[in-house]
């Protein structure tokens, strides 16, 4: 079984769960998935089967994009809505300074990752260190945010643990909908926002819409992967992993230039023909893998960059 599926996580399973879940229901080892999301989240997770997961390293650097919902008011350890109480504040902000401050965060920004996070530091996960009580320095990272559409903003309460007991906090709330680069965290950012508008925030829910060319129109439920794979139809729904590909034009090779081609020879090719640097490559019509063409002493040739048959 090789090829990417669109799944779509649901919440209260980490990532690696549904990986788990999907090499259970497939008898396949190889999988991995596009860019983790949190275990509350819900959303597009493309996974690749087999072997697509040579493609995950083109997958990964895709943009990302979230329906998200921040609280204002209240500021948790997490950035998001499991975690402890840290501040609460009363919202004196309207609505206009709201979708002002949103609007600041949209272009090349630097965000430092929570620390309730997967990244690892001296071989130790974030996450890990913060639920010891630790707090370390990290380094902030260069993200884009391409676009933030404020849906719509409004008044509310919110119930969260406060030193062991349940209490209620007067909030508003913004629902946005965010286009990113890899890498952003949506819950800093909700964060960030509350921190700048002097009433702190943290992310309330996030749905991932999109992952690349992979969104929720097309993702299957946990239900309908188990419905499918007890019918002997989920290969069937499987994309090739060459639509990964598809911004590229396309070569076809001969049976001569297929057996230079896959031992490793540089192929030949006309300088007036082919003016850009990466192609799909086939055999007649079938998809061999992403290609390299570059100039070496005056003569373009072509060679080979990732396999995939």
């Amino acid at each position: 079984m090789n090829g990417i599926l669109n799944v779509l996580k649901p919440a209260g399973m980490t990532s690696f769960d549904v990986i788990g879940f999907m090499r259970r229901i497939t008898g396949q080892k190889k999988i991995g998935h596009a860019g983790t999301l949190d275990p509350s989240a819900v959303g597009v997770l493309p996974l690749c089967i087999g072997n697509a997961t040579r493609a995950l390293e083109f997958m990964i650097d895709k943009d990302k994009v979230y329906r998200a919902e921040l609280t204002l008011g209240v500021s948790t350890d997490t950035q998001d809505s499991s975690g402890i109480v840290l501040d609460s504040y009363s919202v004196e902000v309207n609505e206009d300074e709201i979708k002002k401050t949103v609007m600041s965060f949209v272009g090349t920004i630097e965000q430092l990752p929570p620390m309730y996070s997967a990244i690892k530091i001296g071989g130790k996960k974030l996450y890990e260190l913060a639920r010891q009580g630790q707090t370390i320095e990290r380094e902030s990272r260069t993200i884009q945010i391409y676009s933030i559409d404020v849906i719509r903003v409004w008044e509310d309460s919110a119930v969260f643990d406060s030193e062991g007991t349940a209490k209620e906090f007067a909030v508003k709330k913004a629902l946005l909908d965010v286009h990113c680069s890899k890498g952003t965290y949506i819950r800093t950012l909700c964060n960030d926002i509350g921190d700048k508008l002097g009433c702190g925030g943290h992310m309330s829910f996030l749905v991932r819409t999109r992952a690349g060319q992979y969104n929720l129109d097309n993702a299957l439920t946990m239900e309908e992967v188990i419905q499918l794979s007890e019918t002997k139809a989920l290969e069937g729904h499987l994309l090739p992993v060459e639509k990964i590909f598809e911004v590229f034009d396309s070569i076809k090779l001969s049976n001569k230039e297929l057996f230079k081609y896959n031992n490793g020879v540089w192929l030949e090719v006309e300088k007036n023909k082919y003016k850009k640097t990466v192609y799909r490559v086939y055999d007649n019509n079938s998809f061999l893998g992403i290609g390299e063409v570059f100039e070496k002493e005056n003569t373009l040739y072509l060679k080979s960059k990732k396999f995939f048959k």
